[in-house]
């Protein structure tokens, strides 16, 4: 369900929370996402982002306007990817690899701040819409950190396959890059995905809330929810 659909159901207390959760994951996830790769890349050799202005937490600089708001009306997008050239890499298909799998890390890592933060919120006051944002914020960079690590090009997990696969079926695929990409456009826009990434994002979003929980139990209140 996304920001339009709530606002047509007369829903505007949760469309301007879904809103936030949007927002958040344009100008915190995407860019982090990123920087995440140019981060990577530059460690192991490759400056190309970093002379491109892409080592950079600065969102407008990792945004793309179409992306951008596919993502706000409709709930998938995307931001503009990190260049880089594998040719600065002293190990092209491993390095590569770490530099692709930095971006999904980057995700889960946000997701289990987020959810650190609600369960120390939790503490100290428990509110419904709180709650919901930050649960919303966690489960999109879940979600994202699962969906990239598809090992499907162009997505980040191909990149993880390619660095295990022969130099000529590495090739091979690279070659039908954007028949892929079309692919994974419509199994997106059908909700092909949805399922099994959700099955998946749920279980780690799980583990998560149980590290936690035990963590911070012996804080956690009884108290009646707040609205």
């Amino acid at each position: 369900m996304n920001v339009v659909t709530l606002i047509m159901q007369g829903q505007y207390v949760w469309a301007a929370i879904m809103l936030a959760s949007t927002l958040f994951v344009l100008f915190v996830a995407l860019p982090f996402h990123e920087f995440a790769h140019a981060f990577a890349a530059n460690k192991l050799g490759d400056p190309t982002a970093k002379y491109q202005g892409r080592l950079t937490l600065n969102p407008f600089k990792h945004l793309d306007f179409i992306g951008a708001m596919l993502l706000l009306f409709f709930g998938f997008g995307w931001a503009k990817p990190v260049p880089v050239n594998q040719r600065n890499f002293r190990n092209p298909k491993g390095d590569m690899a770490i530099t692709a799998f930095a971006g999904p890390l980057s995700n889960l890592i946000v997701a289990f701040v987020v959810m650190l933060i609600m369960h120390i919120v939790n503490i100290f006051y428990v509110n419904v819409y709180i709650n919901y944002f930050l649960t919303s914020a966690a489960t999109v960079n879940i979600y994202l950190a699962v969906f990239n690590l598809v090992p499907v090009p162009p997505l980040d997990g191909s990149r993880l396959l390619f660095a295990i696969l022969p130099d000529r079926y590495y090739y091979k695929f690279q070659q039908y890059e954007f028949i892929f990409s079309m692919v994974i456009l419509v199994l997106i826009i059908t909700g092909a995905l949805s399922r099994p990434l959700a099955f998946v994002s749920g279980y780690i979003y799980n583990g998560f809330d149980t590290l936690l929980s035990l963590i911070f139990s012996p804080f956690t209140p009884s108290a009646v929810v707040a609205m």
